[in-house]
């Protein structure tokens, strides 16, 4: 039996108006959900309810969308992963994700079922989760609550280290198509899921590490599909100079030369453009105008390249300004897509040298109506009947929140993830009071730290440098 439940008479809603083509704010409204499907939004619900909620004291917003995210695996690099890593920037992403501190699949499943907690804690509803293969993945998926795009990663190669040249790219001698095609297996067993939240995503992983047959043969294959294809490019130094002297052009311009800019694909990262202050040698300008012109979406994770390689988009409102779809996503840990639209509007700004450079209503339309754009769907990233009921409350007497005039404000530039209160998806309560209700949270993290003894000690004997540990990742402080 589908069962209606009503938010009654909320002090403040953040509804999608279409006649302005926008969110606004609406005061002492309803709203109302029956199944997977909003059927109401703003004043008085008279229909039948099984439950109804008191909107007292509440902000009800839309659920948020992390664009770009790695569960598999970021939870159990805090501490190693960060911008203390010996050695230069490939080296940290190696020794992070390729070489050093490899993770068993009993290890991926305690990481994804940490992140996923993490997001649903933070308001997040829909998330694009870009993972290698491991065993149990669409199980915990679709055990999460969530509603997420599988998008398992494939590449024709990737990196190797060892004393004599540091990191250095490694090919397969098949292109990567036995990967390829294990990936797409996964992309249609995630589509054909029953939950109605699962989806699949076609992923290449960066484009320094595949072959221009296998870009534009993952393009058709998510064509074919009709779903999202995403990659990692213009975001390394050492990318970027590769692909200039392997094909003459920039990374940006080589993926147009190969027809995957188009609407239905997302550029992770995005940030090494022609435009770019570290770019001022570079010859060539209008990239920015090229990937406007072609429709295709950025992915920004502002706090990963802030952290680890001292980059920043140049800048969030730049690409904005030219219509250009930008979501953002959390990358890395911590998976708190809130504090990220934060960072984004502070980088934006600092970067521009402009206040106006980013507003709050920018990042909140970049994990809502534009993260919805880059995935093809008008029917999350809104609260508006037809919808679907992926819903947050917010708790506007949390200190956090006080003194309030503006709950968007108070949100993201102070509460953050504290003011969450309740969650849904597709109808489904999977937050009450602040807790997460189908991961246990307190036990998936204690397993994760026993996992993490395991994960280091491997490290040490997988370095060819034959480092210790605090050599590796070392620590801010000196231990006496």
């Amino acid at each position: 039996m589908t069962r209606t439940t009503v938010i009654r008479k909320a002090d403040w809603l953040i509804a999608w108006d279409a006649t302005v083509g926008g969110h606004v704010y609406l005061r002492a409204g309803d709203v109302a959900f029956r199944g997977d499907r909003i059927i109401h939004v703003g004043g008085h619900f008279d229909g039948a309810a099984d439950r109804e909620i008191s909107g007292e004291n509440r902000c009800v917003m839309p659920g948020l969308i992390n664009l770009h995210s790695h569960p598999y695996s970021s939870p159990l690099n805090k501490g190693f992963a960060t911008n203390d890593v010996a050695g230069q920037l490939g080296e940290r992403l190696w020794v992070s994700d390729f070489g050093l501190f490899q993770k068993t699949d009993s290890d991926r499943r305690l990481c994804a079922s940490v992140a996923y907690a993490e997001m649903l804690a933070g308001g997040v509803t829909t998330a694009v989760d870009i993972s290698y293969l491991y065993e149990g993945w669409l199980e915990g998926a679709e055990a999460s609550g969530l509603r997420l795009y599988l998008a398992p990663s494939f590449a024709g190669g990737g990196m190797e280290q060892d004393d004599a040249s540091g990191v250095r790219y490694a090919w397969k001698e098949d292109d990567g198509r036995a990967a390829f095609a294990a990936a797409l297996a996964v992309v249609d067993a995630a589509s054909a899921n029953g939950s109605g939240r699962l989806s699949g995503m076609v992923m290449p992983a960066q484009i320094d590490i595949c072959s221009g047959a296998l870009l534009r043969d993952s393009w058709q294959a998510a064509q074919d599909r009709k779903v999202p294809w995403q990659t990692h490019a213009a975001q390394l130094i050492t990318e970027f100079q590769e692909i200039t002297r392997r094909h003459g052009m920039t990374p940006i311009r080589w993926m147009q030369s190969l027809g995957v800019l188009a609407p239905g694909s997302i550029v992770a990262h995005c940030i090494l453009l022609d435009h770019h202050s570290q770019m001022r040698s570079w010859g060539e300008r209008g990239e920015l105008e090229l990937l406007a012109d072609s429709g295709a979406a950025v992915a920004h994770n502002p706090t990963v390249f802030a952290r680890q390689s001292a980059l920043a988009l140049e800048d969030f409102g730049r690409y904005r300004a030219l219509g250009i779809p930008v979501g953002i996503g959390t990358d890395t840990f911590p998976h708190n897509l809130i504090e990220e639209m934060r960072l984004a509007m502070l980088l934006a700004r600092v970067t521009s040298a402009r206040v106006e450079g980013a507003s709050i209503t920018d990042v909140f339309n970049a994990v809502t109506i534009d993260a919805a754009q880059a995935l093809q769907r008008d029917d999350i990233g809104r609260l508006a009947v037809g919808a679907k009921a992926d819903i947050v409350l917010l708790d506007l007497n949390h200190p956090s929140m006080l003194p309030l005039s503006d709950p968007l404000t108070s949100l993201i530039h102070q509460a953050a993830d504290r003011a969450v209160r309740d969650v849904f998806v597709d109808g489904q309560q999977v937050v009450d009071a602040s807790v997460v209700l189908p991961i246990d949270v307190g036990a998936a993290s204690r397993a994760l730290n026993k996992a993490r003894d395991g994960m280091a000690r491997r490290a040490v004997g997988n370095d060819p440098k034959h480092r210790p540990l605090h050599e590796i990742a070392p620590l801010p402080l000196p231990v006496h």
